[in-house]
């Protein structure tokens, strides 16, 4: 097999739809990982643009947007999201409202929790197509998704705000206590410095300690 150096444009092209084809038959046998090598092989014939003259460019620019959303899906049966993301973001900067890309980019940022992401592509795939009914249903899945997920939030913010309220009570308690105890300290003193200057019978210290 020649490198892609070694090719002309024309045999690039052709090198390049023969790899998106032998990964199109190892992803319907269940084969992702391989067949996503073979779509990032494809891409790698055809991916310099400099090199092709203007009527080939069309041919280069579909087959590129062709195994890049074929990388996406693989990387969608891997779980590997972020890959997906990336694979789809790299068509939208060519078609940015292209519905596939739209779509299993926004399959992937719900995997990743990204819900708000994945609402703004939704949109925007509707915006493209609005009777698309794979996109109406992944939309109705997000919905569901954002539901649990305020749902959670609101459980979170109420725990967390009854552990700040019962941590604050404490130091106010204990503020109260710190005051008090000074006031009390003062009036025994008092106590004390009228002991001293008006000293008391022996019947009022006898009275003092049955008090006592």
């Amino acid at each position: 097999e020649k490198a892609p150096w070694e090719l002309n444009n024309q045999e690039k092209i052709e090198a390049a739809g023969k790899k998106k084809e032998e990964g199109n038959i190892l992803f319907k046998d269940g084969n992702y990982q391989r067949a996503g090598k073979k779509y990032d092989k494809a891409v790698d014939y055809v991916s310099e643009d400099g090199l092709f003259q203007d009527d080939e460019q069309k041919q280069i620019k579909a087959l590129r947007i062709s195994c890049w959303l074929n990388g996406a899906a693989c990387s969608l049966k891997l779980s590997d999201f972020w890959g997906a993301i990336q694979l789809c973001s790299k068509v939208l900067d060519f078609e940015s409202h292209n519905v596939k890309a739209l779509y299993r980019r926004a399959q992937a940022y719900m995997k990743t929790s990204d819900l708000i992401s994945a609402e703004m592509d939704i949109k925007k795939a509707l915006e493209a197509d609005p009777q698309n009914r794979e996109v109406k249903l992944l939309q109705k899945t997000l919905r569901q998704l954002q539901v649990e997920s305020n749902k959670r939030d609101a459980k979170l913010f109420t725990n967390m705000f009854a552990r700040m309220s019962k941590g604050s009570s404490m130091p106010i308690k204990k503020l109260k206590v710190e005051i008090a105890e000074p006031e009390k300290s003062e009036e025994a003193a008092a106590t004390e410095r009228e002991c001293v200057a008006e000293p008391s019978t022996p019947s009022e210290d006898r009275m003092a300690v049955d008090q006592s």
